[in-house]
């Protein structure tokens, strides 16, 4: 589990500087739509949780809506992360060995492909920057995040790379893909 150097205590500080980095090195602000209060608060009544741990909140409030390029192909945010996707991820672990303490308690972040997921055990939800859990279907579930900070560090898409690849697309005269407009052009 890498840890991620955080210049502060306060995980929604950790959460905005992470995202700042990520659009200092080229990924367009307005790529990512973020959720309300409200809908966060909905999300979490949908997976009968009563407390969405501070950097969670965060997260969604800045991309809980739309993540753009963050978590690419993989379900995410208030109006995906639904009661069914949870109850999904509490009956793909109830077939595995795992070490959640509180499994049926838990907040579903994303499901990819539905089965693989990344969580926040129900027994973490009351810490301000919980560990983060990946279950995969048949293989396991672990604790791959030491917070929800390194998490949101971890999945950040790498802007360097697009940009590489959009400029070998150029050189090949193909057209930019859809995406190319959440990618602010390289400085000169």
């Amino acid at each position: 589990m890498p840890a991620v150097n955080h210049p502060t205590d306060n995980p929604g500080e950790r959460i905005d500087a992470i995202f700042d980095r990520v659009c200092a090195n080229g990924l367009r602000r307005g790529s990512v739509a973020g959720a309300s209060d409200d809908q966060i608060d909905q999300m979490a009544a949908d997976q009968g949780v009563e407390r969405v741990p501070d950097a969670v909140r965060e997260v969604l409030h800045i991309m809980g809506v739309r993540s753009g390029l963050w978590l690419t192909g993989t379900a995410f945010g208030v109006g995906a992360m639904t009661a069914e996707r949870k109850r999904h991820v509490v009956a793909t672990l109830d077939g595995l060995d795992h070490e959640l303490a509180d499994p049926r308690g838990l907040l579903a972040l994303t499901a990819h492909q539905g089965h693989a997921y990344h969580v926040v055990d129900g027994a973490d939800l009351d810490q301000a920057d919980p560990p983060v859990w990946d279950v995969v279907e048949g293989e396991g579930a672990r604790k791959a995040w030491n917070s929800v900070s390194d998490w949101f560090a971890a999945t950040a898409p790498n802007v360097t790379d697009l940009r590489d690849v959009l400029e070998m697309m150029e050189e090949m005269g193909k057209q930019p893909p859809k995406w190319a407009e959440f990618v602010e052009p390289r400085q000169s």
